[in-house]
């Protein structure tokens, strides 16, 4: 621990990179300006080895990283040959919401992430929406097993219709969030983003008002909400995104990640 450093929560798709999964020079530049002075907490619904990707391109290989929407919080060291280390993680019985959701889109694509961070499919997902190996698995075979996270992906819907038919679902027993995309993160009831920074902080001891957070989507609201001080960022669709933090700043494509750590770190970091 080194006393006296802020916590900064940062979410990666929309916030980090774009949706091409372009990281610019600043934003990259700026991060890790920002890891000199703060303990820099990636927190994302990427699965581990999508986040890893994004940490090797930052240069961020040490300190916390929050993944699968909380669901599994890492200690990062070069040290330990893969990288990484699961510090935390948490797994339910995601068979209720799993076969809740498939009587209303019953054509969508499935998947589960596993304790062993294995991510098991229905089918293979469009190109570039999920990192790393998978198995093609059978949807009962993901209804038997324990979950740190669900992912629905529907291709015959547009993300409005999609939005609407999982809040006709009723999801209950879980927490979830719904993408940009015609997209749903399902996760173990009570985990968040929020609750494993929660969990960080403590670890780290850094005071409650010293916390940040930025991010974009509906996945970040109770990150935004927990931060003493949050931000969302200009390229955010959803209202109450935008309700949740404390301000609004420019878009990813305006590198508004790096305009908002630069000034509430005090950063001068050369163009």
């Amino acid at each position: 621990m080194i006393p006296g450093r802020p916590l900064v929560g940062i979410d990666i798709d929309g916030t980090i990179v774009d949706h091409d999964d372009l990281l610019t020079e600043r934003v990259r530049r700026t991060v890790r300006a920002a890891a000199e002075v703060a303990h820099v907490v990636i927190a994302t619904g990427r699965s581990t080895d999508g986040t890893l990707e994004v940490l090797d391109r930052l240069g961020l290989l040490t300190g916390t990283a929050v993944v699968s929407n909380g669901a599994v919080t890492l200690r990062l060291d070069p040290a330990l040959g893969v990288g990484y280390e699961v510090r935390r993680s948490t797994t339910f019985d995601a068979g209720p919401a799993l076969r809740a959701v498939r009587e209303h889109l019953p054509t969508a694509l499935y998947g589960v992430e596993t304790e062993r961070l294995e991510k098991l499919l229905t089918a293979e997902f469009p190109p570039g929406e999920l990192s790393g190996p998978f198995r093609t698995a059978s949807f009962e075979e993901l209804v038997s097993t324990p979950a740190l996270r669900v992912i629905v992906r529907s291709l015959d819907h547009t993300p409005e219709e999609f939005q609407a038919i999982v809040h006709r679902v009723g999801l209950n027993a879980v927490s979830y969030a719904v993408g940009w995309s015609a997209w749903l993160d399902i996760a173990p009831e009570g985990v968040s983003k929020a609750t494993a920074l929660e969990q960080v902080r403590r670890d780290l001891g850094v005071a409650r008002e010293d916390t940040y957070a930025i991010g974009d989507g509906r996945n970040d609201i109770e990150m935004l909400r927990w931060a003493a001080r949050s931000a969302a960022m200009g390229n955010a669709l959803d209202d109450d995104v935008r309700a949740a933090a404390g301000e609004v700043v420019p878009s990813v494509a305006e590198d508004g990640l790096a305009v908002y750590l630069e000034r509430v770190l005090g950063l001068d970091v050369a163009a």
